[in-house]
């Protein structure tokens, strides 16, 4: 795509600007309710945006009033009905946003619950409206913390604020949600995706896409390792930090005080 192209799908919307992708949710009708298309769509778009060198950031959001509003309803109906209560099986681990190794922002413009929870959760940051709505809802459809929240959200917001959540399914406002650190900056509406959109631009701009993967690797890997493991992990990436390229480019460009010019990440390995 270049970068004012907007390829349009009916689950997904991509569009470049510079090097930010915008990916939006497009089931307005459903409040862009989850289903397998759009699963599909949306892994598919965040394999393209891996492996693109022009893409250095990702921005997820939804088209009309909701973010998402978890899975499709007429999906559960139909996995509630089923006699074969087997895991189905998936091209990829629904998880799997969790290892882009580039930098990936939800701009919550609306409702969110549920499995969108959990998508949003999958992003590094969420930017907020103080209006739109959050739930778990798990609990008020007979279901249970799917997907890895249970794990994700105490670690985001405390143990008791993820129980509060999770046990009682209530919905809370972006306004509260920002308070007990479930959301980490909230716009007004108007001004939400393009302030997403400035964020990403930031970073794509003026950080080394070799850093920001790594960085992201070495959160992900200390969240459950002890203090002495995550500084011995961080000595040995720091050597091979002031060997890499972008570590000299780093340093001259501040001295020249221009902006850096960072290399690109390569394509995922296969290995």
């Amino acid at each position: 795509m270049s970068s004012t192209t907007q390829e349009s799908t009916e689950t997904v919307l991509a569009e470049k600007r510079g090097p930010v992708l915008i990916l939006t949710l497009n089931r307005p009708d459903r409040l862009n309710a989850w289903n397998d298309a759009l699963e599909r769509r949306y892994f598919a778009l965040l394999d393209d945006a891996e492996n693109d060198p022009e893409v250095r950031a990702i921005v997820v959001t939804g088209a009309g009033r909701g973010f998402c509003a978890g899975a499709d309803m007429d999906d559960l109906a139909a996995a509630s009905s089923a006699t074969d209560l087997s895991a189905p099986e998936r091209q990829r681990p629904r998880e799997f946003p969790l290892s882009v190794r580039k930098p990936l922002i939800a701009a919550i413009n609306g409702a969110v619950a549920g499995l969108g929870l959990v998508e949003a959760l999958y992003c590094d940051l969420r930017f907020s409206t103080p209006e739109a709505k959050f739930t778990t809802s798990f609990v008020r459809r007979g279901l249970i913390a799917e997907y890895g929240i249970a794990w994700l959200l105490p670690r985001v917001i405390g143990r008791s604020r993820a129980l509060d959540l999770l046990l009682s399914g209530r919905v809370i406002l972006g306004a509260e949600a920002h308070a007990m650190g479930l959301v980490d900056r909230l716009c007004p509406q108007e001004t939400l995706l393009q302030s997403a959109i400035d964020y990403a631009t930031d970073l794509a701009n003026f950080c080394s896409p070799t850093s920001m993967s790594i960085v992201k690797s070495q959160v992900h890997r200390a969240m459950d390792s002890d203090f002495a493991t995550a500084v011995a992990v961080a000595d040995d990436l720091m050597l091979a930090a002031f060997a890499h390229p972008d570590a000299t480019e780093g340093v001259t460009s501040y001295l020249d005080r221009r902006p850096p010019a960072f290399a690109p990440l390569g394509p995922v390995s296969t290995d």
